[in-house]
């Protein structure tokens, strides 16, 4: 689907402006302390004219037909510019399992390299300390990346899917 520039886009956000739609698609999970796996995911980024993007993540198991198993991570968020000339980012996420993170990291063209600037969790979340995450925009498509420390596990692989932008 090709994309065009909202013409209301504020100019800090221009350098992020690839990310914005509704996208969909399935990836991969694995960590030592799961068994791994596929999962799909629909993630919307979206603005209202004010220099941040919103950001809805939601992801579901899949079976070996591709069909939902059941419901995995929910996210929501924002996704904001900062730096000279926008070539630095922050994304600010929490989760409904007593998870809130905020990522800081570089703005390429059609590139996000972040890593976990600080991690909060209520007393009932699990252990989880640091985060990684990579986005990337090839061929219309979004494809990401996320290392994670957790459980007492070292920063190691345990995300990554590939999405087509459906609106």
């Amino acid at each position: 689907m090709p994309f065009e520039i909202p013409t209301d886009l504020p100019a800090p956000l221009l350098p992020l402006a690839w990310m914005i739609g509704r996208w969909e698609g399935v990836g991969l999970f694995s960590y030592p302390t799961i068994s791994e796996g596929r999962f799909g995911q629909e993630l919307e980024i979206t603005h209202d004219g004010r220099p941040f993007l919103e950001w809805h993540s939601r992801t579901w198991e899949l079976d070996e037909e591709g069909t939902k198993v059941r419901p995995r991570a929910t996210e929501v968020g924002f996704l904001r510019p900062t730096g000279e000339e926008s070539k630095e980012c922050e994304l600010l996420l929490a989760h409904p399992t007593g998870i809130v993170e905020m990522y800081y990291g570089t703005v390429e063209p059609a590139r996000l390299m972040m890593k976990t600037d600080g991690v909060l969790r209520s007393p009932e979340a699990k252990d989880y300390s640091a985060g990684s995450r990579m986005y990337g925009y090839v061929n219309g498509e979004l494809f990401w990346a996320m290392d994670m420390a957790a459980e007492g596990q070292p920063l190691q692989t345990h995300l990554s899917a590939q999405l087509k932008r459906v609106s």
